[in-house]
């Protein structure tokens, strides 16, 4: 009898213990698996980035629009005029209108080359992250398209990889520094544009964008063709920049501002009728200004 007793007590005992288990085992982490409906556990969320409107220096990168060419004097850069960090007081560049006229001179850098294409980016944004900048500015992309033949435009493949190499570059060395990236021209409507100007047309033979602004009376199927594929070549850069930028949390894609701008013959060069001029610049600054300072891009 008492070994029954005994036996009938180790029996509840084990009983009670099963039971209290299946209540709580799992929640103390006992390894058992998971009831259906079970709370999962959520991952910590990913610090959002809050974009300074105001940073305090600048570098610039990009081709001969950001050097200010052909604004001053035919065939000759004019940085003084650059939308991007120029001092000139009709301009009022990114810069002086972010930074004042005094610091801007101190505290900003124009690493733009004339000629440039979307290859030479990475060796510019190696050059502007050594001076620490809190912002880079990008334009390039012109001169890919710009090319003695439609034929020889860079790849887009090609544009993309080099403009990744160009984040990379700037990432590993600057990590927080910002950067706002202008799209490419709408180079058609330059090209209608300028081809009103007989001065301009001479200058074009020097050989200044041949693939689209060549014999820039033709309007025969061939011609018309030929600056159809250089119009949608530039569309799919513009497409590059903005999707490389977009996966950058520290990048502003202008969303094509540049490209939708109207230049007309005020906001181009009256030596060639094709980069910008005096005016354009300042038209150019007023758009980096309203993407770099806006709540959103």
């Amino acid at each position: 009898m008492r070994k029954g007793i005994r036996r009938g007590r180790a029996v509840l005992a084990v009983t009670t213990a099963a039971v209290l288990c299946l209540a709580g085992c799992d929640a103390l982490g006992g390894g058992g698996p998971e009831a259906p409906g079970a709370r999962q556990s959520k991952p910590a969320p990913t610090p959002s980035f809050a974009w300074d409107r105001s940073p305090a220096s600048i570098a610039a990168v990009g081709d001969s629009i950001t050097r200010g060419f052909d604004a001053c004097a035919i065939l000759t850069d004019c940085p003084e005029v650059s939308w991007a960090t120029g001092g000139n007081a009709e301009v009022n560049s990114l810069a002086v209108r972010l930074l004042g006229a005094r610091k801007a001179a101190t505290h900003s850098w124009n690493h733009a080359v004339t000629g440039a294409r979307m290859a030479d980016l990475p060796a510019q944004m190696a050059r502007a992250a050594a001076d620490k900048p809190q912002l880079v500015t990008v334009m390039v992309g012109a001169n890919d398209a710009c090319r003695a033949t439609a034929a020889a435009m860079t790849p887009v493949a090609d544009f993309r990889a080099a403009f990744e190499d160009a984040m990379r570059t700037l990432r590993r060395a600057a990590p927080k520094t910002q950067v706002y990236v202008a799209s490419v021209p709408d180079l058609k409507r330059l090209w209608s544009q300028g081809r009103t100007s007989a001065l301009g047309k001479q200058v074009w033979k020097l050989g200044i964008c041949p693939s689209m602004l060549g014999d820039a009376d033709a309007l025969d199927a061939a011609a018309t063709l030929r600056r159809d594929t250089v119009h949608k070549r530039v569309e799919d850069y513009n497409t590059v920049l903005g999707e490389v930028c977009a996966k950058d949390p520290r990048c502003r894609f202008d969303g094509g501002a540049v490209y939708d701008y109207r230049f007309g013959t005020d906001q181009l060069s009256h030596w060639d009728w094709f980069h910008p001029s005096v005016n354009g610049q300042a038209r150019l600054a007023e758009i980096a200004y309203r993407k770099v300072t806006g709540a959103t891009a």
